[in-house]
């Protein structure tokens, strides 16, 4: 399924980056009066200038990182990896993410029913690639140098700047019956609902259950990093390209959201350096709560991975099983 995936998306994304049949733009006079200009050329012909250079900065994105990071994580995958099956998981969540809002909040192109595909196969691949990870046992499998409170602050920090960001963008046109900004030719704020209703509750929802190390905020809070690094990829160049084409950019916004793709990036390089396929033990653990989630027993002074096949790992993957 991730395959198709791909296949579809190198479609979606180098059309919308590469046909370019030089239409002019022109101005739209839009249903609550205000005068935006359209695209008037290409496959985003019916998007306002704004909306069209995100969504072809996002497609540059796409092409150059989302879809050769699937491919390898799927590979990764393949081979029984579980820093493989994390990454698959978050950038599935990318795509998921990503070709929603298209078939939500993009203007009726050629490609709206490959949105849609592309939105279906990403939501079931998505669920799919959850169920194959042993949650009940992720907790032993990340090392003690996995920075837990700073992950699950950042996550928890990540919710509210976007409620704060958001909010603050909405409720004051709100309550002065005015339009908001970056509306433009469009009928509401997709972006704005789905970060507020899915993205926002996700991201402080993974941060605490990561502090209270229950082993489903570890899984979730992976998934959210590694979709916070592409998506905070995207944003950068939907920056870029909204500068390029000269249109007005929320400098405010534009820096909050570099600062924090830099620290996401950061942070997930982190979470790969913290993750072993084989779980973690350590001296004087007594349950599997204990610190840092390490492993139930006392074996030496070790934070290594047990070795394959080794008989203590066969007896703690026994204990880890769900219903045990």
């Amino acid at each position: 399924m991730s395959l198709v995936i791909a296949v579809l998306a190198v479609i979606a994304a180098a059309t919308g980056i590469f046909w370019q049949d030089g239409g002019n733009h022109y101005d739209f006079t839009t249903l609550r009066g205000q005068t935006v200009q359209v695209q008037g050329g290409g496959l985003y012909r019916f998007d306002s200038v704004a909306g069209a250079s995100q969504e072809i900065g996002q497609d540059v994105v796409t092409l150059g990182i989302g879809i050769p990071l699937l491919l390898a994580a799927c590979a990764w995958a393949a081979g029984g990896s579980l820093r493989g099956k994390v990454l698959r998981a978050g950038t599935l969540g990318y795509f998921l993410y990503t070709y929603t809002s298209m078939a939500m909040l993009s203007a009726y192109n050629q490609f709206f029913l490959l949105y849609v595909a592309l939105m279906s196969l990403s939501l079931f691949a998505f669920v799919m690639s959850l169920l194959v990870i042993n949650v009940a046992s992720l907790p032993a499998h990340f090392s003690k140098t996995f920075p837990r409170r700073t992950v699950a602050g950042f996550n928890l920090f990540v919710g509210a700047m976007l409620a704060i960001l958001w909010l603050g963008l909405i409720v004051p046109p709100l309550l002065a019956g005015a339009t908001p900004f970056g509306l433009e030719s469009y009928t509401t704020l997709v972006i704005q609902a789905m970060d507020l209703g899915l993205i926002m509750p996700t991201a402080i929802l993974a941060g605490v259950l990561l502090l209270r190390r229950v082993p489903f905020g570890y899984l979730l809070s992976s998934v959210v990093l590694v979709k916070g690094f592409t998506m905070g990829a995207a944003l950068l160049a939907m920056t870029a390209a909204q500068m390029l084409a000269g249109v007005q950019v929320d400098q405010f916004a534009a820096i909050a959201f570099a600062t924090i793709a830099v620290v996401d990036m950061s942070l997930t390089i982190l979470l790969f350096r913290s993750i072993s396929d084989t779980p973690f033990i350590e001296e004087g653990v007594t349950g599997l709560w204990a610190p840092e989630g390490a492993l139930q027993g006392q074996v030496g002074h070790s934070t290594a991975p047990l070795p394959a096949g080794n008989a203590m790992q066969t007896t703690i993957h026994q204990e880890l099983q769900p219903g045990q």
